[in-house]
């Protein structure tokens, strides 16, 4: 029984190299005898024109100017700044257009807002809470959006900026 196996297998074996090859083979002489398709050569790039700027008597435009005197000062610095110490809130690492509002809650006269992030998970924020990237500062609650005022580094320092992020109702 184990010689019948092994002859049977053999003759599979067998059968399998002894295939009729000529269409391969033909397809493989026929595509050796095209002519080699060359690489384009790459373009050309264009000539760009040199500009030379010519300072003459203006300011440098990569520095601030900082003489008041001269009227095209910029204002000066307004003292705002964002605590560097304190703990970053979750909702921190986001950007303020990627959060949701998606509702409200309210208990014992203090309201919550709830704020979708966008990897779906949803927070509970109040006033006082911190979201965006800008320093965002809860100021207020409302039924249907949050209000911030908003750190926006300038030239002169930081400057608070109000925006809001409005409810989105989800779902049809």
């Amino acid at each position: 029984m184990c010689w019948l196996a092994i002859f049977i297998s053999a003759a599979l074996l067998v059968g399998c190299t002894n295939r009729d090859l000529t269409d391969l083979e033909a397809y493989v002489a026929d595509v050796r005898a095209r002519p080699p398709s060359g690489i384009s050569p790459p373009p050309q790039p264009a000539e760009v024109e040199t500009y030379f700027y010519v300072t003459d008597d203006r300011r440098n435009p990569f520095i601030p100017d900082t003489n008041p005197e001269e009227g095209a000062g910029m204002a000066a610095d307004s003292g705002i700044r964002p605590d560097f110490n304190r703990r970053k809130e979750k909702l921190e690492a986001c950007p303020l257009d990627s959060l949701r509002m998606v509702g409200t809650l309210e208990r014992d006269g203090r309201t919550w807002a709830l704020v979708k992030a966008g990897d779906g998970t949803i927070y509970r924020v109040t006033t006082g809470n911190h979201m965006g990237r800008n320093y965002g500062r809860i100021v207020e609650i409302a039924e249907d959006r949050i209000k911030l005022v908003e750190l926006i580094r300038s030239v002169s320092g930081y400057q608070e900026h109000e925006t809001a992020v409005s409810l989105v109702v989800e779902g049809g």
